[in-house]
């Protein structure tokens, strides 16, 4: 079965919410993904010669379908409020709705106690937990984060506050 893609379509940070952290994604985009039951979808924009990659959810608010646009993908975009750049929308075919880090992923697959328990999360907080890990630069520090997520895991805590703490 072929995964699902949009055609490139143009748009620009703010337009009908006025916010800048936010798209207003067309309908006639996203509605095939909507139908199909996808939600959360991965994301190429194009801005002149540079050109990121990241997963996003679909959100539907006041009839329109939002997506968030962090600032720090303005910036490696080198984007303003009210520039157009190119977008293009692929069926997540990912596990969690976002990429996982190869020492997360090592680390996780080291543990079976640990993941069963990472298992048992919801799927917003599995994702919450993926996106606080891989966002520190230094690949031990991801290591360091991920072990110390699999022994409070495995000591029962499920408040994500404390998830990443020592203890």
């Amino acid at each position: 079965m072929a995964t699902l893609q949009s055609p490139t379509f143009e748009v620009s940070i703010g337009g009908t919410f006025n916010s800048i952290h936010s798209l207003v994604i067309p309908m006639e985009i996203a509605k095939p993904f909507l139908d199909a039951g996808h939600t959360r979808v991965k994301v190429e924009a194009r801005f002149e010669e540079k050109s990121i990659a990241f997963h996003a959810a679909l959100i539907k608010r006041k009839g329109n379908i939002l997506m968030m646009f962090s600032k720090n993908n303005q910036k490696t975009l080198g984007i303003f409020p009210n520039d157009y750049f190119e977008m293009q929308l692929f069926e997540d075919t990912s596990k969690y709705g976002v990429e996982l880090s190869e020492e997360f992923e090592a680390v996780m697959m080291s543990d079976y106690d640990a993941f069963q328990q990472f298992e048992t999360l919801s799927i917003g907080k599995q994702r919450g937990l993926i996106y606080a890990i891989g966002r520190y630069k230094n690949s031990q520090t991801r290591i360091d984060k991920t072990l110390i997520l699999c022994e409070n895991l495995k000591r029962g805590i499920r408040d994500p506050r404390q998830m990443l703490k020592p203890l």
